[in-house]
């Protein structure tokens, strides 16, 4: 009895190993199977659970827009440059004599004015004052002379007509004496024109009205013929010479090779500038432009002429200063029937996005002019076209847009 229970309860292990055997065996070949069925099982989960493309394209979000409309109105083009404020007249004080200065003008210090004809330095003249009593003299004593050769060609023909022998000779008569005295008058009178010339010119006279750029001599100083004693330049007019392109020039309907007539007027300018703080505004107009093309910067260059600026020509008594620097609004050509629309507006150089309705159009327009706020356009448009002015990201033709105020589309954007 024993025997058999123990040999029952040696047996039981083995037959538990065989079954793990079998167990083993069986997860093995089946464990495959069941992950390839899970697998498809959930690929067609996936796909039944996929959004249907339709579906997707029917809620594809519409796109907000501002549009505004064209506005008609008449135009003139504008071109905007700048340059800088030159004198027309500007010249070196040179003295035509030599001398020490004795007298130099109030008004002849860097800044100082003056007036036509008034005298900016005076050289010591005692010297040129007595070359002129020299020359005087010399005068007299010709004059001296001649006379007694007049009286004695006179008595010379007197004689002769006594003796009424026949035709008397140039020397009886005394014609190269007479002559001789006459040319000795002449020299004369001429030292004396030029002693006189002289004197004159020891006094250097402004030939205009204008101010004092630069000073180079003072009281005492010895001068010869043609030293620089300063520098000077007029105020009667300013030229301001401005870069133009070739499309500017279109716009401006100036020819390569203008200058201004009677009745042919150039375009009028408007020069500004900053001074002292305030927006200071000075005017003129297109004169002549430059006689080649500059070949640095292929620009031609075009001056505008201010009259008067430092007087009638200033802005409530602001000078337009030689030297200043100044932005110009140059005013072009007319264009009764041009359209205007915002500068964002604008697409790259030539298209515009319309709202036709609840989709995005693109077209193509000419573009007269365009800057930072405006665009004016010329044709392409209508008055009844909606501009789309907002931005557009991947825009094309038929893209569905929806019209907005612009408090709707900060909002959507801060929805997003």
């Amino acid at each position: 009895m024993t025997n058999n229970i123990g040999i029952q309860q040696a047996d039981n292990p083995q037959k538990a190993r065989g079954k793990g055997r079998a167990i083993g065996r069986a997860l093995f070949f089946f464990l495959p199977v069941f992950i390839l069925f899970f697998g498809i099982a959930g690929f067609i989960a996936l796909g039944l659970l996929k959004p249907d493309p339709k579906k997707d394209l029917q809620k594809t979000k519409v796109i907000p827009v501002l549009v505004t409309k064209p506005i008609a109105k008449p135009t003139r083009l504008e071109v905007l440059t700048q340059g800088e404020v030159q004198a027309r007249t500007e010249i070196d004080v040179v003295p035509q004599v030599g001398g020490k200065i004795e007298h130099i003008s109030k008004g002849f210090l860097e800044g100082g004015t003056f007036v036509r004809d008034e005298i900016l330095i005076q050289i010591e003249k005692a010297d040129y004052e007595l070359r002129v009593v020299q020359a005087e003299a010399t005068v007299a004593q010709a004059q001296q002379a001649l006379v007694r050769e007049q009286a004695e060609a006179a008595i010379a023909r007197k004689d002769w007509d006594e003796l009424g022998v026949g035709e008397a000779s140039a020397l009886t008569l005394r014609k190269p004496q007479l002559a001789q005295a006459e040319a000795a008058l002449a020299a004369a009178q001429a030292s004396l024109a030029d002693a006189n010339l002289q004197l004159m010119r020891t006094a250097i006279r402004a030939p205009f009205a204008g101010r004092v750029r630069t000073k180079n001599a003072d009281v005492g100083q010895f001068v010869t013929p043609g030293a620089r004693l300063g520098r000077i330049f007029s105020t009667a007019v300013v030229d301001v010479r401005l870069p133009l392109t070739d499309a500017e020039l279109a716009k401006l309907s100036l020819p390569l090779a203008f200058a201004e007539t009677e009745g042919n007027l150039g375009p009028e300018v408007e020069l500004s500038a900053k001074v002292l703080g305030e927006d200071r505004i000075w005017r003129g107009r297109i004169t002549r432009t430059d006689s080649a093309i500059d070949p640095a910067t292929r620009v031609l260059f075009a001056f505008v002429e201010v009259q008067d600026p430092y007087g009638a020509g200033s802005d409530e008594g602001m000078p337009l200063l030689v030297g200043l620097f100044v932005q110009a609004k140059v005013h072009g050509k007319a264009l009764p029937d041009a359209l205007v629309i915002p500068r964002s507006a604008l697409r790259g150089n030539n298209q515009v996005y319309l709202a036709k309705g609840d989709e995005l159009r693109i077209v193509e327009v000419e573009v007269a002019s365009s800057d930072r706020d405006v665009a004016i356009i010329t044709n392409g448009l209508n008055e009844d076209d909606k501009v789309i002015t907002s931005p557009v990201l991947g825009a094309r033709n038929g893209l569905k847009i929806e019209r907005v105020t612009r408090s709707a589309a900060k909002q959507t954007a801060k929805e997003e």
